[in-house]
């Protein structure tokens, strides 16, 4: 019991060196969070007692607490960068410019024909007989060049759709790992500090029993808690580099600076989920892309329907005729050649492609009901998480926080007044700190799932975007976010 004692009383005075060094009020990166006042500084004895020659044991190697070095990044910098290197951008803007190529090319008229004709080619009376040149053009009627125009036409606006929605995927993406990496930063700077009052307590400790007032155990107990803390610090730094390449990455520029993050996770824009819910169901890109496809679907109908009018065939040319005349005993001489020709649809009237197309019709008009539905079930896990996200916020910063730094500070006065046991401060003052990054994950996750609700559930910034031939996958895009947070431990 008196070992226990004396242990947390090297804590404590650790503590009491490193609190009165520092400010009053510490500030993590864009978070107002309230630090526990310090004890009073208490001084361990500074003479050696005779005889008192044993090593002291060694300090375990520190990582680097400092913040990352190099330039500083707002979550507006970062975007504009997405929008200059993702490549998504660049393949959506691609998929625009084929469907006006293959929209221009279905308005193409067909090119004429041009050939060569002999007939009766022998010798004899006929000297070679009959041989010229022709020229054979279809004019294509009934409107069917407007109407395959008409379909592209509808694929080219699925392709700006589709366009739009890949810049609000982005977009998303590139806050989603933003404020996942200023968690990850907001984390470390919590770990820092506790690991400097473990490091304080251990060379405490190690003065203690250079003097003979503290046994070996008690250096060795003080030195497993730098060493846990030392683990919980490099954790937290490389969760907080895989954060940040991660951004980098989704950003297109993976050997972006690493730098500090300017942003604040406490201003959560406060919204109304059924408004949102609302907006998700009438405003989506997945909505309108649907709403497109009846569109094509309807033009591809009409496309069908004109198909089978045939198109009229002309045919003309010109023959040098070598045959000697019966009359005058000369050759005959240039003759000409006219030809007028029609496809009669007796057999084919283009059934097959019409039923087709009735039946993409009638697949489309539902189409819209599924995505609205699809996004609905989507978004209900997403509102669940953002409601839970919200009520431990407002839970930490309302109540828990005030009342683990009161907690604290109450305990720490009864123990100046020799009516508490220091471990009871230890306890407190270890509690509010980990509230802090318990805080701060929740931040996390309610900025994720906010992020996502407000971007229509659009979430991966890599993705391909979708060609728009391919009408079955309206709604590939909407992944669940799921913060890193819930994932990685703290």
């Amino acid at each position: 019991m008196k070992k226990a004692s004396l242990l947390i009383s090297i804590l404590f005075l650790a503590l009491s060196q490193l609190l009165a060094q520092t400010s009053e009020q510490q500030q993590m990166s864009g978070m107002q969070m309230p630090m526990p006042e310090p004890p009073p500084k208490q001084n361990p004895p500074a003479q050696q007692m005779p005889g008192m020659q044993t090593p002291m044991p060694a300090q375990p190697d520190q990582p680097n607490a400092q913040q990352p070095a190099g330039p500083k990044w707002t979550l507006e910098q970062l975007q504009q960068i997405a929008v200059e290197h993702n490549p998504t951008l660049k393949q959506a803007q691609a998929e625009i410019r084929a469907a006006e190529g293959r929209n221009r090319q279905a308005g193409m008229y067909p090119n004429p024909t041009v050939g060569y004709n002999g007939e009766e080619r022998r010798g004899g009376s006929f000297r070679g007989g009959e041989q010229g040149g022709f020229v054979q053009q279809d004019i294509v009627l009934g409107g069917k060049l407007g109407a395959a125009q008409r379909v592209f036409e509808q694929e080219r606006r699925q392709a700006v759709a589709e366009r739009e929605e890949q810049a609000l995927r982005v977009q998303n993406a590139v806050a989603m790992a933003f404020y996942q990496s200023l968690a990850a930063q907001e984390t470390v700077g919590v770990r820092q500090k506790l690991l400097k009052l473990t490091q304080d307590a251990l060379a405490t400790a190690q003065q203690l029993f250079n003097v003979g007032q503290a046994d070996e155990p008690d250096v060795l107990q003080a030195q497993v808690e730098a060493g846990q803390e030392e683990i919980a610090l490099i954790a937290a730094q490389q969760r907080q580099q895989m954060e940040w390449t991660s951004l980098a990455s989704v950003i297109g520029q993976p050997n972006l600076p690493m730098g500090t993050l300017t942003g604040s996770l406490e201003q959560v824009p406060d919204v109304n989920p059924e408004q949102w819910l609302e907006n998700i169901l009438s405003n989506s890109p997945a909505v309108k892309i649907a709403d497109l496809s009846k569109a094509k679907a309807q033009a591809e109908l009409d496309q069908a329907k004109r198909q089978p009018i045939p198109d009229l065939q002309l045919r003309g040319g010109v023959l040098q005729d070598r045959e000697l005349s019966e009359t005058s005993g000369r050759p005959v001489g240039l003759i000409g050649l006219a030809e007028v020709g029609v496809r009669i649809p007796i057999f084919n009237r283009n059934q097959g492609n019409i039923q087709t197309a009735k039946a993409n019709i009638e697949r489309a008009e539902l189409e819209r009901q599924r995505v609205q539905l699809l996004l609905r079930e989507r978004s209900a896990a997403i509102f669940q998480n953002y409601r839970t996200s919200k009520a431990s916020v407002e839970r930490y910063r309302i109540q828990m926080i005030p009342q683990a730094e009161r907690a604290y500070k109450l305990y720490l006065d009864r123990y100046n007044n020799m009516a508490a046991a220091y471990p009871q401060v230890l306890i407190a003052q270890r509690t509010f700190f980990q509230i802090q990054t318990s805080y701060i994950s929740s931040l996390e996750n309610l900025w994720v799932n906010m992020i996502a609700l407000k971007g229509f559930l659009l979430s991966d910034g890599l993705e391909a975007p979708t060609s728009p031939t391919e009408i079955d996958r309206p709604v590939r895009e909407t992944n669940l976010p799921v913060g890193n947070s819930m994932m990685q431990p703290r």
